[in-house]
Order: structure tokens, then sequence, then C-alpha cells
């Protein structure tokens, strides 16, 4: 058996503490990723252009008050969490055949773990 010395024990771990924290979700990076979402979309109840996300996460699709979905989107029957939220946030139309959100998804995966964490924070 080979045996590790302090300075290569400690190589590792950093390596491996570094690897834990690229794959954390960044709710604070999710916030800049929704930049691009708030034009249409309020982080509170809010309806504009597209349903407020104020506690969107665990939600069912379709079901925010005073927004007009699509028929998909009301019988899509999605109750939002970290799953489906990645899904849709990838390719909409692939998720939800039919919605109608002008948007073609996130491609990065990354992108959409933090976005779906900085969703998770709004109530």
């Amino acid at each position: 058996m080979k045996a590790f010395n302090l300075l290569q024990v400690l190589m590792v771990l950093g390596l491996v503490a570094t690897a834990d924290r690229a794959r954390a979700q960044d709710a604070a990076h999710g916030a800049k990723v929704f930049d691009s979402c708030a034009p249409c979309h309020a982080t509170n109840g809010d309806n504009g252009a597209g349903p407020g996300l104020g506690g969107l996460v665990g939600r069912k699709s379709g079901t925010l008050a005073g927004f007009r979905y699509s028929r998909a989107m009301k019988t899509s029957n999605i109750v939002w969490d970290e799953k489906s939220l990645d899904s849709y946030l990838a390719a909409p139309q692939d998720a939800v055949p039919g919605n109608t959100m002008p948007f073609s998804g996130i491609a990065d995966a990354g992108e959409r773990r933090d976005l779906i964490a900085y969703l998770e924070t709004l109530k």
C-alpha cells in the first residue's frame, strides 16, 4: 500500500472541496440568471406578461390566481419541484408541449440548478 504524505492528502481534499462547490447550487448566481426572466416574471405573486414566481416551488402548474395560462400549462398537472423545473427550464416546449412561454430554455445545467436554488428562496 502506498503511503501518502500530508501534502498529497491536503491536495486531494482540496480537489474534492472544489468539486463539491462547483456542483453546489448558488442562489446568488441564480438571481443573476433570473435577470433574463425578470422582464416577464415578478419575484412575488404579481402577474405580468408571465405569472409571478413567488411561491412557485411546490405549486401546481397553471394555478396562480389572476393569470391566463395556456391550456397546455393548466392541464399539465405538474407540481413544480427541482426535477420538474429542471426539465421545464431546459426545454419548455418539450416539457409542456403547447405552452405559450416564448423561451427556448437554458442549456447549461449549472445555470438551471442555480436558478432553481434562487426560485426556492421566493416565498
